[in-house]
C-alpha cells in the first residue's frame, strides 16, 4: 500500500537544494572561502561567507557583491530543483543555508548603503521563504 501525503495548505512544497558535500566540508573545516568559491562558484555557502566577512571588515560594496552572486547562485540552483519563485525553502534543511544567508547579507549591505527597497525586499522574502531563517540570522 502505497501512502501519498498532500500539501493541505494548497502551496508550493518546501524546496531543498542539494548538498555539495566536497563544499560544505571544506567550508567547515576551515578552507578559505575564497578557494571554495573558485572551485565551486555554484556553492552560495561560500559567497555568503566571504560576504560575511567583507561587511564585518567594512567593504560594504565588497559583502554587497559577495551577497548578490550567492543569491543569484542560489536562485539558480532553486530553479534547477523545480522552484517557481515562491514558497518555503526552509532553513532546517542545511543545503538551503547558503542560499538564505546569501540573501540575508545582500538586504544587510542594501541597508547599509541606503537601498531602501532592496533591503526591505529582501528581507520580506527571507521571512517568506523561512521564518527560521529570518530570526536564526537576525
Amino acid at each position: 500500500m502505497t501512502r501519498m501525503t498532500q500539501n493541505l495548505l494548497g502551496g508550493p512544497p518546501p524546496a531543498e537544494l542539494p548538498d555539495l558535500p566536497e563544499a560544505r566540508e571544506a567550508l567547515e573545516s576551515g578552507v578559505d572561502p575564497v578557494e571554495i568559491a573558485a572551485k565551486h562558484p555554484e556553492y552560495p555557502g561560500a559567497w555568503a561567507v566571504l560576504a560575511d566577512n567583507a561587511f564585518a571588515a567594512g567593504a560594504v560594496i565588497e559583502s554587497y557583491a559577495y551577497a548578490r552572486t550567492g543569491y543569484h547562485r542560489g536562485l539558480d540552483a532553486l530553479r534547477r530543483v523545480g522552484w517557481k519563485g515562491h514558497g518555503p525553502v526552509p532553513w532546517e534543511h542545511v543545503p538551503n543555508r547558503g542560499f538564505l544567508r546569501a540573501l540575508n547579507a545582500l538586504g544587510r549591505a542594501a541597508a547599509a548603503i541606503g537601498e531602501d527597497a532592496e533591503a526591505e525586499r529582501c528581507r520580506t522574502f527571507l521571512r517568506d521563504s523561512s521564518a527560521t531563517a529570518a530570526d536564526e540570522l537576525a
